[in-house]
């Protein structure tokens, strides 16, 4: 069932003639083969392969948060507070990393999850700072969707490797699911500015050609 919300959703937002850039296009990608790898195939070497594949789509939204912020514009106590968060962060996942090493015998899986959390670490610590620096719908949109992807990652882990449950699969996937969505809006948002900002640019321009 989850192996069908990537599809179905980038069906959905072609429908509307919406321009998907080649970074969200590899987010999508590797979160499939993730999503893939860990329905279809019931084995350790698929569920590892599923870590490696959501890493990589954690990587392509970093890229893309990196690229979108504007890091020596964020204010001093806004970025000591970021920094402040970033490390105590850092801190409870390093506690949680020893535990999970005392429960998980496969040391690649712990050294998959630590690279994982580490990633989404950073994603939520740009995504939040871009919220606090540009308080806009599409910086809400995209905190929302790292939000999402933190705490879908952690009710997966726990099901994965803590108690599985039927009812923690069904609010990943929803939680999954919605992050997918909210990006997707994300995306149609930064289309908008895109196609505002050069309709200015060009309308500037024919007003310098008659000046």
């Amino acid at each position: 069932m989850k192996t069908l919300f990537v599809p179905v959703l980038l069906f959905l937002f072609y429908l509307g003639n919406k321009v998907l850039s080649l970074p969200f296009i590899l987010f999508f990608l590797f979160s499939f083969l993730g999503d893939a790898s860990l329905a279809l195939f019931n084995s350790p070497f698929f569920v590892k392969a599923s870590g490696v594949f959501y890493f990589l789509s954690y990587v392509c939204l970093i890229g893309i948060a990196i690229y979108k912020f504007r890091f020596f514009k964020v204010d001093i106590v806004v970025g000591a507070y970021l920094a402040l968060v970033f490390f105590i962060s850092i801190y409870f996942l390093y506690l949680f990393y020893g535990f999970l090493k005392t429960v998980v015998p496969d040391n690649f899986a712990v050294f998959l999850f630590g690279i994982k959390g580490v990633a989404l670490l950073i994603l939520a610590f740009l995504a939040f700072g871009k919220y606090l620096h540009s308080d806009t719908k599409a910086a809400i949109l995209f905190l929302m969707v790292a939000m999402c992807l933190v705490f879908s990652t952690v009710l997966n882990y726990v099901d994965l490797y803590y108690v599985h449950s039927w009812g923690f699969v069904m609010i990943e996937s929803v939680v999954y699911t919605v992050g997918l969505y909210l990006l997707l809006n994300y995306v149609v948002e930064e289309n908008k500015s895109t196609a505002i900002q050069k309709s200015t640019v060009n309308a500037f321009n024919r007003d310098n050609i008659f000046a």
